[in-house]
């Protein structure tokens, strides 16, 4: 599962980081900010040169985007580290490009991203993404590129982003030609007819897993539909993996609740390739019944694909008379997995 080879043998690879206070990742340039530098932070007016002078990006206005890292390659990057008010969450998004190409393979919610796609703050600990206290969020997907990545922060808030905070740590070596980049694409909708496109891919890849925002609309358990993934052609309505319900696909049983017959609240839980992180029930006189982030992270059983995948999941619920009811849930969800290209 872990491989630790790369830590007791010797490898031709330089270490990298990029934070605020390094802001191209080059050796030596770190810690190089003044206090009289325009982005410097006034907490270090006070302080001089090589002490905490830039930690952070500051008033990233509404509608603005602001670069994180430009990482000439080959290379890899290894984990990345950011936070933020979490009241700022909702508006910011991600998006990363490579190898100079037309569109961004990854362009979704930085919330969403690191399993944290509703109101509060849930606490993650999974292998590729933990959340700490206070969103400290992280993220250990690697990354390689050939030529070149490129990372923004999004604002699409209607406020400014105060301050944030990152660093983005990468190690600069050789990568095989035909590694496989990492993507997500995020979807939303209310699930019409009962039925949530989680992702569509066109090309080859490996699909390594999603996070789900899920708010009911509906009283009652939400979690009967299945997770199916059509694979290389499949024709609708005959995938070729089918599951038995939400739940089961984030790897619990019999919605979440330890005592079923006494219709217990949901039990949130944390394991590193599958959780059920937050639930949330919904105040007096909102639209919604509940809210529910899970994840499921195929890192030992990924899904491979050669021409192309899509994954939906139903939003299904009970009738009074026992039966199944399609529900018309907001369903939102993050895809991860690594395509043949970098774009």
């Amino acid at each position: 599962m872990f491989e630790w080879q790369h830590l007791i043998v010797p490898r031709a690879a330089a270490s990298r980081s990029i934070s605020a206070e390094n802001p191209t990742g080059a050796k030596a340039t770190g810690a190089q900010a003044l206090p009289t530098d325009p982005d410097s932070h006034p907490a270090a007016r006070a302080l001089g040169k090589g002490w905490k002078v830039r930690p952070c990006l500051r008033d990233i206005r509404p509608g603005t985007s602001a670069l994180l890292a430009e990482i000439e390659g080959p290379g890899i990057i290894r984990h990345v580290w950011c936070t933020a008010d979490p009241l700022s969450l909702p508006g910011l998004r991600l998006r990363v490009t490579y190898n100079n190409a037309t569109a961004p393979a990854i362009d979704a919610p930085l919330g969403h991203l690191f399993a944290n796609g509703l109101d509060g703050l849930a606490l993650v600990n999974s292998l590729p993404v933990t959340v700490n206290p206070r969103a400290g969020m992280n993220w250990y997907w690697p990354m390689p590129f050939l030529r070149n990545v490129r990372i923004e922060l999004v604002n699409d808030a209607a406020t400014t982003v105060k301050e944030f905070f990152y660093q983005i740590d990468y190690t600069l070596e050789q990568v095989d030609k035909h590694a496989r980049y990492l993507h997500a694409a995020h979807a939303d909708s209310f699930s019409p007819g009962g039925l949530h496109t989680i992702a569509d891919i066109r090309g080859g890849g490996t699909y390594t897993g999603a996070y789900f925002a899920w708010e009911q609309r509906h009283p009652g358990w939400w979690g009967e539909g299945e997770v199916k993934f059509f694979i290389d052609g499949d024709l609708p309505g005959a995938p070729t993996i089918c599951g038995t319900g939400v739940e089961d696909y984030a790897c619990g049983a019999f919605c979440f609740a330890m005592d079923l017959e006494k219709h217990q609240t949901p039990t949130t839980y944390n394991t590193p390739f599958a959780g059920y992180p937050q639930h949330l029930p919904a105040p007096i006189g909102v639209g919604h019944i509940a809210r529910h982030g899970l994840y499921r992270w195929h890192i030992p059983d990924p899904i491979y694909f050669e021409r192309d995948l899509r994954i939906t999941v139903q939003a299904l619920g009970w009738n009074d008379d026992g039966t199944y009811r399609p529900l018309a849930d907001h369903i939102r969800t993050t895809a991860f997995w690594y395509a043949d290209h970098g774009s």
